[in-house]
């Protein structure tokens, strides 16, 4: 199939594009590195709206700490920005490209929030979706439009910008985007418990997370998972590990971790390079990627690919390893509630050959499961009605048979159908990339 891209740089051009495919009837897949490309069900369209053009920060008011930006921005220049006056996007984006076979770093400012990508601050911070305050773009009626402000109190009505956070360029093609920044912690420490079970993890997750200490990350590594990490202290476990982030000013963090440590029992505390370097990890779901990149704390001799631990895949089952290669196995991103965690994960490797890791205190699984026809099936079934799953990786011909995300209920998809109509009422913008037929 011949691709016709466009490629505008303005928000005029972008928009007459919209209208030129509307007048077409003409389908667009709008992208804008083409980075998560791989996350969604595939599109089947000869014509590409590529936003890269759209880069640039238009405004960044630091002290009123709010950023404005073009949707084709990359993040490679947003956060070091950010990080020069010790400001942060507090939601923690994940960046998937690597787990997508992509490199690091090219994601954009509009992809993050089309995608909804937050991290494991997600528990304390929120999501994407709740630090988006302003968006600027092109419906699918060709109608230029902005929805929200520069201010967190400023809805009347209808939250357009939370709307378009994890709607995945299906409404309206983003051209601009106001997010909430906010300081960036002074210090971060981890917390470092060793050999806990699933079910012991996470009942000391949820004792970290409801303590006063203010935790911003909590997440259990079993150790075919902890095996894989580039971080010293925690490939020398052994095993399993579990950890527990605590950020903020050096006094405090120093107080809120030592009560901790006694509380949980920890067994060791990670250092703040060792901290980002871990959570790095477990933001962008390294442990699974086909090509994992170097980072912080490299250990010298990484245990092979799924040693020790129990449910420790055997070698032909986890790929091909840290060294390079290719890891084919599908990847899920299970949310349940934390206290289900456990036995969802425990159905799941019962089924199938799967290994996963936990994040948001339990409440977030992340699976790699060898591909079988059946899996999808199996991971759903596992579920009940505990929670969702969502497909993240596998090759385009099983994300075009699959329901990549969760079935919804008839009322709910009536509803998302309403609401794409709404906005898109001929279908022209990235149609069928979530649901079929929506």
């Amino acid at each position: 199939m011949t691709v016709t891209t466009f490629k505008p740089d303005s928000v005029t051009q972008a928009a007459d594009a919209v209208r030129w495919a509307l007048s077409e009837g003409t389908p667009l897949d709008v992208a804008g590195s083409g980075s998560k490309r791989g996350l969604g069900r595939p599109i089947q369209t000869a014509c590409t709206l590529d936003l890269s053009g759209l880069s640039g920060v238009v405004a960044y008011e630091a002290e009123e700490l709010v950023l404005t930006a073009r949707a084709g921005t990359p993040m490679a220049e947003i956060l070091p920005m950010l990080a020069e006056r010790r400001q942060q996007l507090a939601f923690e984006p994940q960046d998937l490209g690597p787990l997508l076979g992509q490199p690091e770093g090219q994601g954009t400012l509009g992809g993050v929030i089309s995608c909804g990508l937050a991290g494991p601050r997600r528990i304390s911070a929120g999501s994407a979706r709740d630090h988006t305050l302003g968006i600027e773009g092109v419906n699918g009626r060709g109608d230029l439009y902005k929805g929200g402000g520069k201010v967190v109190k400023n809805v009347t009505g209808y939250d357009v910008p939370k709307l378009m956070a994890g709607s995945f360029g299906t409404l309206t093609v983003l051209t601009e985007l106001t997010v909430k920044v906010l300081p960036a912690p002074e210090d971060v420490r981890t917390l470092l418990l060793a050999g806990r079970e699933d079910a012991a993890a996470v009942a000391a997750l949820t004792a970290a997370l409801q303590s006063p200490y203010d935790v911003s990350g909590a997440a259990h590594l079993p150790a075919a998972v902890a095996a894989r990490s580039h971080v010293r202290p925690v490939v020398a476990v052994g095993g399993a590990v579990t950890l527990v982030r605590v950020e903020g000013f050096g006094p405090s963090v120093t107080a809120r971790v030592a009560a901790l440590k006694e509380e949980l029992g920890a067994d060791a505390v990670l250092d703040r390079e060792e901290s980002r370097a871990v959570w790095k990890e477990v933001r962008d779901v390294a442990f699974f990627c086909p090509h994992t990149p170097t980072l912080v704390c490299p250990h010298p001799n990484p245990p092979p690919l799924g040693g020790g631990g129990d449910h420790s895949p055997s070698p032909a089952s986890a790929g091909e390893g840290r060294g390079g290669g290719q890891d084919t196995r599908h990847v899920w991103k299970i949310s349940v509630q934390p206290s289900e965690g456990p036995r969802v994960a425990e159905s799941i490797r019962w089924a199938l050959d799967a290994e996963l890791y936990f994040d948001w205190g339990g409440g977030l699984i992340w699976a790699a499961v060898a591909p079988t026809p059946d899996s999808a099936t199996a991971i759903r079934g596992a579920l009940g009605t505990a929670g969702h799953a969502t497909l993240v990786r596998a090759p385009e011909d099983v994300r075009s048979a699959a329901e990549v995300f969760q079935p919804l209920p008839d009322p709910v998809m009536a509803l998302s159908r309403r609401v794409k109509e709404s906005f898109d009422p001929c279908g022209i913008l990235n149609p069928g990339r979530m649901y079929a037929g929506v």
